[in-house]
This record gives structure tokens, sequence and C-alpha cells, in this order.
């Protein structure tokens, strides 16, 4: 619930890539509708938005973008309310996609989640007033065993003793997009700047976190969900 209006904040799944690297499942299905455990990617995110209590529910597309309200429709079959966000051939990248998206979000704290990766994260609280962001980190996978950010004391550091990967689970404050022009750009130097300004705040999920970004993740996530029941 937001803090700032009592009422449900809305949520955005980021579903534009391209999915290069999932090549050649990608060639004719975008990677958020690709299964795993039964369904689609994009559907355990908009179960776990929904569960949370958000209705409203904005997602990006690009690269074969018409299939993915082709199959969710308009969302009513899990309780919520589907918004669709076209941004042409070329994504916006993550950071240009939620700028893109402002209009649809609202003015209220939003949270946002990566369409290709699988989590039982919970949804994240909202970043607290004067904050531009509260992000879930995950320990560090074989394939990225740099991490991207620290923790120290619920606080996210760019730096520290030890760094975790950012999930693409997290939530944002509208001010953290509002000032920048619109157009194709990353995420990573505006939550640089946030943690700068000591105005973005994280956790760290110990759970179940897939990074789906070959083939060869996927069919392992696919086999240990249906093997879960």
């Amino acid at each position: 619930m937001s803090p700032r209006t009592g009422v449900p904040p809305r949520a955005m799944i980021l579903a534009a890539g391209k999915g290069e690297r999932m090549r050649p499942l990608t060639l004719q299905t975008p990677k958020p509708l690709l299964e795993v455990g039964g369904r689609p990617l994009i559907v355990w995110h908009v179960e776990r938005l929904a569960a949370a209590g958000i209705r409203e529910i904005v997602v990006n597309l690009s690269w074969l973008g018409d299939r993915i309200p082709a199959a969710l429709g308009d969302g009513a079959r899990w309780g919520v309310r589907l918004h669709y966000v076209d941004e042409g051939p070329e994504p916006l990248e993550t950071g240009g996609g939620i700028r893109n998206a402002l209009e649809l979000l609202g003015d209220a704290p939003f949270v946002v989640v990566n369409g290709d990766v699988w989590t039982d994260a919970p949804v994240p609280p909202l970043p607290a007033p004067g904050r531009h962001a509260h992000l879930v980190l995950v320990r560090n996978p074989d394939h990225h065993p740099r991490g991207d950010f620290a923790l120290e004391c619920g606080e996210c550091r760019i730096e520290g003793p030890e760094r975790h990967t950012f999930s693409g689970l997290a939530s944002y404050a509208p001010d953290a997009f509002r000032a920048l022009a619109p157009g194709r750009f990353p995420l990573k130097p505006i939550l640089d700047r946030a943690i700068h300004a000591g105005r973005a705040t994280a956790e760290l999920h110990e759970g179940r976190w897939t990074d789906v970004g070959t083939p060869a993740r996927l069919a392992t996530l696919d086999a240990e969900l249906r093997a879960r029941g």
C-alpha cells in the first residue's frame, strides 16, 4: 500500500526487450511470453502483483509487442487492468521505458519488475518520502559474480565489502524520472545518482531468483518449477 495515498500503487512490467540472447526461441515469441512451469514468465509477474493488491499494471512493448496483449488481454482474468505502451521498433531501454510510461504510472510511487526474471520475492515496499528508489538485491549468480550494488544498514551503496546483484524488482518515486528528457537511456545512471544522493534504500532477498537470459537457464527453471508442482 502507498504510504502517501493509502491506495495500492501501480506497477510496470518491462517487456520491450528483443531477447537476442534467447534466440532462436525469441524469433517468433517475445521473451516475456516464454513459458516456465506451465505459464508465460509475464503471467507469473501479473499474478504476484495482483496478489499484492495492485490493480493497475503498465506493460511496455516493442519486439513482437502485439503478441503480448493478444495473449494477456485486458487483465480481467487476474482482477487487474493492463495498460500497454508501444515503444516502436527500437526499445527505449529500462530508464527510457519507465520515463515514457510516467503518465500512466501516475504521481504516486510505483513498482517495476523486469519481465525476463523469475522470483518468489514479495512485492517491495515503496520508497520512503524523500527517497527515489528501493531495490531488491539477490546473491550473485555464477554469471554475474561482481554484483551491482552493496547494502549497508538498509542503504544502497555503489561499493562495499560485499556487492549483490540487482534483481530487476524495485519501487520508484516518479521524481527519479520526471525531470529527464524522453528518449532511449539505461536505468543504471539513474540509480547511481539516487545512491550518491542518499536517496536509495535496498533489501536482500534470500529466496529464489533467476535471470532468464539464456535458453539453458530457461530450461533449468522450467524443470525446477515443474518438479515443484
